[in-house]
């Protein structure tokens, strides 16, 4: 496996998905696995891409499901400072579960010459998986990386997993088999 063309799809690693409103103890979990896998895409000129939920009080569907979380202009809203938000990574805003549904996000994909979206983030069975699905439609390769991903249960990550395996071709690696295919900087 060779990651030339790849970038690092970061979903929803917000202070409200982590810490907040929606914390999961399974998002606090995969912090330092994620970190490494930015730090190392950085540095091998892989572009780091947070794809977060930024939802508009009393108007977007997914809080009548959810509760209000990651509200634009919140502290919520923010990426955890684990991450290292910097300034050469892109952020792209989102209202529904997909990176990818009525964002720019598959615009920036092909102006970076991306082919290969790398899925991190929470949840692998809700807005990982529809970002994958997304990405897949529209003709790119999904790779998931098993210890920066995760959801609510172990039950639904594996699901998840499995649904993006059977689903959408999607192989799952370890941050050290991913940092290894990445181009030598």
């Amino acid at each position: 496996m060779v990651l030339d063309h790849a970038a690092v799809l970061v979903v929803d690693m917000l202070q409200d998905f982590v810490y907040g409103a929606l914390a999961c103890d399974r998002g606090k979990a995969i912090v330092p696995a994620t970190a490494r896998l930015l730090d190392a895409a950085r540095k091998a000129g892989v572009p780091v891409i947070f794809c977060n939920d930024c939802h508009l009080p009393k108007i977007d569907r997914e809080l009548a499901l959810w509760g209000d979380h990651a509200l634009v202009g919140t502290p919520g809203a923010e990426v955890i400072p684990e991450l290292n938000l910097c300034d050469k990574d892109y952020v792209v805003p989102k209202r529904r579960y997909s990176g990818f549904f009525q964002t720019d996000l598959d615009i920036l994909l092909k102006e970076l010459g991306v082919n290969t979206v790398i899925m991190t983030g929470l949840h692998a069975h809700m807005c990982v998986r529809h970002t994958s699905a997304d990405a897949y439609m529209l003709g790119y390769d999904v790779v998931v990386a098993k210890e920066a991903t995760d959801s609510f249960t172990e039950e639904d990550y594996t699901y998840g997993i499995a649904y993006l395996k059977t689903c959408y071709g999607a192989d799952a690696y370890t941050d050290d088999e991913l940092i290894a295919a990445f181009p030598k900087a």
